[in-house]
């Protein structure tokens, strides 16, 4: 007989090969059934590119170019892949192109290269393109699940499913009928809820604290969705601040409204944030009135949101540090060029991120009063649903603890 314990490593067993799976064969796949017509130019490696192994390291020092120290590399590589496979040819690194000390490569190593074909002679030629990384993101994805197994037994894996459920949705759903020219905004918001609805009962179950968080999530999200969609138009964003939006209008065939992407990228970034204050502020009303039934609604809301306000003023800051750290680059450029960051405030690509932030931020904030009220009436009136009660999950949930692995 399997017991709980093989049960657990099998299904986390298969659950890994799956997900890498996923990571090193389908989305790739995914990208080539997406990828631009022949006749348009293609965002990424040239198709030329091949993995290569460095089987030596000829040579290596450093040049002088106008007075400043460059490190070489002169390299013997064999093609692992494509019509080359198996011919051992040389590459300079460093001679031709700018290398730094952290590009240097090891001997062993794979990396990625172009190969080319001289005009004059037909000689063929090589140049780096970049490392190849996928194999170093399959081992951090293990130990991200390993961790998050660890740490949360079933409720952890439970939750990776999830994950693995919201990245179809967005790339088999809501990206292909953008594509396509449909209503951004409506799409997005269909997708976020097949994903959150599932992802949020697949890790928490069939309770009335999940039940409250996901009603909470969808109004926060309905509201956010409105007031993104207010501040657009009111500081006339046009969705242009991104040039990867540029690039999808040049490449792609079908009309796009750019404002429309704006917003459902709006809908979607805060998505990830707004389901971690929900559910906690769920389990907070739960515990509260698991440890006294007698507190009522008032005295429950105002102790709820004393967890909450803590909770979400850490959140806010976590999100705003994020935007900063992703726009520091531009910001430290445009900085080295103009001292005047009200004049930089104004442009587009940084307005986005402005309202981007201070709506999801807004919405975030939105979100724990509204969740803590539903979880309130839920935890403090839930017998006086009549029929539908059965349906909302076990009567004394709150008591019922998920199974861990040990």
């Amino acid at each position: 007989m399997i017991t709980d314990k093989q049960k657990f490593i099998i299904a986390l067993t298969l659950f890994t090969v799956l997900a890498a799976a996923l990571i090193y064969w389908g989305i790739p796949y995914i990208a080539n059934l997406l990828q631009a017509p022949e006749d348009q130019q293609a965002i990424g490696y040239p198709p030329e590119t091949a993995r290569a192994r460095v089987i030596e390291i000829i040579e290596e020092g450093v040049l002088q170019m106008y007075e400043t120290p460059m490190p070489y590399q002169i390299l013997r590589i064999e093609i692992l892949e494509g019509p080359y496979q198996g011919m051992q040819m040389e590459l300079n690194l460093g001679t031709n192109q700018f290398l730094s000390e952290n590009m240097r490569t090891r001997a062993g190593e794979t990396i990625l290269v172009m190969i080319n074909q001289r005009v004059d002679d037909n000689s063929t030629f090589v140049t780096f393109i970049d490392f190849e990384r996928r194999a170093s993101l399959l081992w951090l994805f293990a130990v991200f699940v390993l961790v998050s197994v660890l740490i949360s037994g079933w409720k952890g894996f439970r939750s990776l499913i999830g994950i693995l459920f919201s990245l179809g949705i967005i790339i088999f759903f809501i990206i292909p009928q953008i594509l396509a020219g449909k209503d951004a905004v409506l799409v997005s918001i269909l997708g976020s809820f097949i994903f959150l609805s599932v992802s949020m009962y697949l890790v928490y179950g069939w309770t009335l604290k999940t039940h409250s968080a996901v009603a909470g999530i969808l109004i926060a999200l309905f509201i956010t969705g409105l007031l993104s969609a207010f501040f657009i138009d009111f500081t006339r964003l046009t969705g242009f601040g991104d040039e990867n939006a540029m690039f999808l209008v040049q490449q792609n065939t079908a009309q796009i409204n750019l404002r429309g992407l704006l917003l459902a990228g709006m809908l979607i970034g805060a998505l990830g944030v707004l389901d971690d204050l929900v559910i906690s502020q769920a389990s907070a009303v739960f515990e509260l009135h698991s440890a006294n039934s007698k507190l009522d609604l008032k005295i429950l809301f105002r102790r709820a949101m004393n967890i909450g306000r803590d909770h979400v003023a850490a959140t806010v800051n976590t999100l705003v540090l994020a935007y900063a750290g992703a726009a520091l680059p531009m910001l430290l450029l445009f900085s080295m060029n103009s001292g005047d960051y009200a004049l930089l405030s104004n442009m587009s690509m940084v307005a986005e991120e402005i309202v981007r932030t201070l709506v999801g931020s807004i919405g975030l904030f939105l979100s724990v009063p509204i969740t803590t009220f539903l979880a309130c009436l839920l935890a403090l009136h839930h017998d006086r649903l009549g029929w539908i009660r059965p349906f909302l999950g076990p009567e004394n949930q709150w008591d019922v603890h998920s199974a861990h692995f040990h």
